[in-house]
């Protein structure tokens, strides 16, 4: 019977301590993706504004030459701009809001972020779209701040919230 108690509460403990890593881990992750996807948009800028490169090219160079961890973003949209036609580029770029939302952790104004790049890309001189994209990596670098802070306020707080969560079960239920 001791070694049942035992075994059950060494899995509750183990449970919990797994769920507030991965909620803390959630924090970090944003980070990182947006440092990575200030990468992206700096090749981007290069290819568009100083390489003249076209779009779905520019798209596809920035899918093979990003991290993998967010280049696949720039994959899709440029099969969603090829699959419908040269339409409404906004429209490729928020087809994937999804996958910004739940693969990469970004929030709100993440996604709106990035979506103002849809609205703006290609659609004015290129010393407009070297303006739009300096105002864009901007943005990142006060989004990267706060996440900064939200990482290092949530990041700890979860992880201690969920071996606390466990010890207090196990306790209760003994």
């Amino acid at each position: 019977m001791g070694f049942i108690k035992l075994l059950g509460s060494l899995l509750i403990l183990f449970s919990t301590t797994w769920m507030g890593f991965y909620h803390g881990s959630r924090y970090s992750s944003r980070l990182k993706n947006l440092v990575y996807m200030e990468q992206c948009f700096k090749m981007l800028e290069t290819e568009i504004v100083y390489g003249a490169t076209p779009l779905p090219e520019a798209l596809h160079n920035i899918h093979r030459k990003g991290n993998r961890k967010i280049s696949f973003i720039f994959r899709d949209i440029r099969e969603h701009l090829m699959e419908h036609g040269r339409g409404d580029i906004f429209y490729s770029f928020s087809s994937i809001i999804k996958p910004l939302k739940d693969d990469l952790h970004f929030t709100a104004e993440d996604i709106e972020l990035f979506l103002s790049l849809g609205r703006v890309i290609g659609s004015s001189s290129r010393r407009d779209q070297e303006k739009n994209f300096q105002l864009i990596l901007n943005q990142i670098g006060f989004l990267q701040e706060d996440a900064k802070d939200e990482r290092d306020k949530h990041e700890r707080l979860f992880k201690n919230l969920g071996i606390l969560t466990g010890l207090a079960i196990i306790i209760i239920l003994l």
